[in-house]
């Protein structure tokens, strides 16, 4: 890619103020056709007319006249209050210009309303996170509603709460302000929601909604105060927000720890009610800490995998007398994670790639951990989005720089020519390096732009974000831009550095032609990137999920192997390249 040629041809590259000349040999892929089935659990449906797009974004870009099938919006006869929403939320969400639901979001929100444990697996930009969102403020807002009515005074034990799980501190401070943005005839929101990460605290006011990291979270509930027992069992709702990261790589142990925390918690109050003990919901602190989670630091080091081990060697428990309130607790009791029982808790997972191909994918362990969950899956689920024309553009080390640019401009001008008023492109590199030689590539050829990487302060990143939502412009980025973040009316991705997996280039791809809209993707690669990109190319010509083009000893989660050869040799650090 941009920064796997030679240290001297960067170095030695004139820009000039004239666009470079784009090489005939570049190839272009077309749009694939959007015959492509309806594939939602509950919803088998199709539209013409477009309305508002479902985003946090006020305003709109234009887009192409629209020809085929909405792939967007339910149908026009679904509302809000036929998918079992109050009055008070409906008319939050039509004060906020939501006028019509998503189809994923007709999908699921009758699943969660109904406290079902949920998975939410669909593509981008397909209307999520309020999916999940929308149904939990209802409930809270009822309960809370209802003890207001209550003739006796709540207890402290009674209050109940949501908790939104998030892999970073921005997604999490999206989620807060998504959910403030649903506001009631007084223009205050609807309920009180924190986030609990960065430098934010514990908050002083109790929330109706905690949105953390996990790692913030463990690190709030002391385990040897009261504090963990009461917040663990006020806990109605848990939200995994991007669960295929959370159940992967450095956060699944967090994760598996808190799962198994709260649901150990669910199994204790089902002993009580089988015990026949009188108001098992309000046992206290105390009682909870004689159970407590002895060989708690076990759980640091426990793998998604013992995880499995778990959930399938309690059906050997299955038909075992059930113990009792003294009854002695094992000292890794905690583990003993059931099936099957009375629970008290619902669980929601939310993903946009969610594999379920092989015994440690988060698809596959949550069937195992959660049998009973009912699955909603997007129409694009892995797929190619009918909404998104895509380019694909073979480089070598001379002709990568004059492509990058040119593909930068050509379609900042054509937005320019369209009166689409603000222009929003990202350009994606593989790494820091990447990111800081493509912008000091672009602003030599005079084109300003953002940049947003890990080396960048929190402070920094979150400017970046905010001037490129709201001025438009390039945004140069890594991966850590390409999930969950909404930047609404991206009209441009550009792949500097092409993806290192299928479920990377997905992500990515994913930030354009969200929320009913259209977007371009420009795919620069080269010879080393050629099987991935044939992989993903093939799935899309054949209309199948991507992951369809991969075995199992290559999971469409990991990149394949590089070409043997010179072209391992071609693969320079690119630390090297900066420019």
């Amino acid at each position: 890619m941009i920064l796997r040629g030679s240290t001297s041809m960067l170095h030695s590259y004139s820009l000039s103020a004239t666009t470079p000349k784009l090489l005939s040999r570049f190839t272009h892929s077309s749009f694939l056709s959007t015959s492509a089935p309806i594939r939602l659990v509950w919803l088998n449906q199709s539209y013409s007319r477009r309305t508002r797009a479902f985003s946090s974004a006020a305003v709109a870009v234009s887009s192409p006249k629209q020809t085929e099938r909405d792939t967007f919006f339910a149908e026009e006869t679904v509302s809000w209050k036929s998918l079992g929403l109050s009055d008070r939320i409906s008319q939050a969400l039509s004060n906020a210009g939501f006028d019509r639901p998503s189809l994923v979001q007709a999908a699921c929100m009758p699943s969660i309303l109904s406290g079902k444990d949920v998975v939410i697996a669909a593509e981008t930009g397909s209307g999520k996170t309020y999916g999940y969102l929308v149904p939990l403020i209802d409930k809270l807002c009822s309960a809370r509603h209802d003890g207001d009515n209550d003739s006796e005074k709540p207890t402290a034990s009674s209050h109940s709460f949501s908790v939104v799980l998030c892999p970073n501190v921005l997604l999490c401070e999206q989620v807060v302000r998504m959910a403030n943005d649903l506001s009631g005839d007084d223009g205050k929101p609807l309920l009180r929601v924190a986030a609990v990460c960065g430098r934010q605290g514990w908050p002083v006011n109790e929330p109706d909604i905690i949105v953390s990291t996990p790692v913030a979270l463990l690190n709030n509930i002391d385990p040897k105060s009261h504090h963990r027992s009461d917040f663990i069992r006020a806990v109605k709702y848990v939200v995994f927000d991007e669960a295929d990261m959370l159940l992967c790589g450095g956060f699944e142990n967090h994760v598996i720890r808190l799962i198994h925390m709260l649901r150990f918690d669910e199994k204790l109050l089902y002993r009580m009610n089988k015990s026949g003990l009188e108001n098992p919901v309000e046992l206290n602190s105390d009682s909870v800490s004689h159970f407590d989670f002895v060989g708690e630091e076990d759980i640091q080091n426990e793998s998604i995998s013992e995880a499995e081990e778990m959930s399938e060697d309690d059906d050997d428990a299955e038909d075992l007398t059930e113990e009792t309130q003294t009854s002695p607790v094992k000292k890794k009791d905690w583990r003993r994670v059931r099936k099957y029982y009375e629970r008290s808790k619902q669980y929601i997972f939310v993903a946009a790639t969610l594999p379920v191909n092989g015994k440690r994918t988060a698809g596959a362990v949550l069937k195992k951990m959660f049998p009973d969950a009912n699955w909603v899956s997007g129409s694009y689920l892995h797929q190619h989005n009918p909404r998104l024309n895509e380019k694909w553009i073979e480089v070598t080390t001379d002709t990568q720089v004059d492509a990058l640019i040119e593909a930068v401009k050509q379609f900042d001008s054509k937005a320019v020519d369209h009166g689409a008023g603000v222009s929003r492109t990202m350009v994606f590199g593989n790494t820091v390096e990447a990111v800081e030689a493509v912008a000091n590539i672009l602003q030599r050829a005079g084109i300003e732009c953002y940049r947003y990487h890990k080396d960048l302060s929190l402070d920094d990143r979150a400017e970046s974000l905010d001037d490129f939502r709201e001025k438009g412009g390039i945004f140069v980025c890594t991966d850590a831009a390409a999930r969950g973040v909404d930047i609404p009316n991206v009209s441009h991705v550009i792949q500097a550095d092409f993806a290192t997996s299928a479920v990377d280039f997905l992500h990515r791809v994913g930030r354009t032609a969200r929320a009913g809209q259209f977007g371009v993707v420009t795919s620069l690669y080269n010879e080393s990137n050629r099987d991935l990109v044939n992989a993903i190319r093939a799935a899309g010509k054949l209309g199948q999920p991507v992951e369809s083009a991969f075995s199992r000893k290559r999971s469409f989660r990991n990149k394949l192997k590089k070409r043997a050869g010179s072209n391992k040799a071609r693969d320079t650090p690119t630390a090297e390249l900066m420019v």
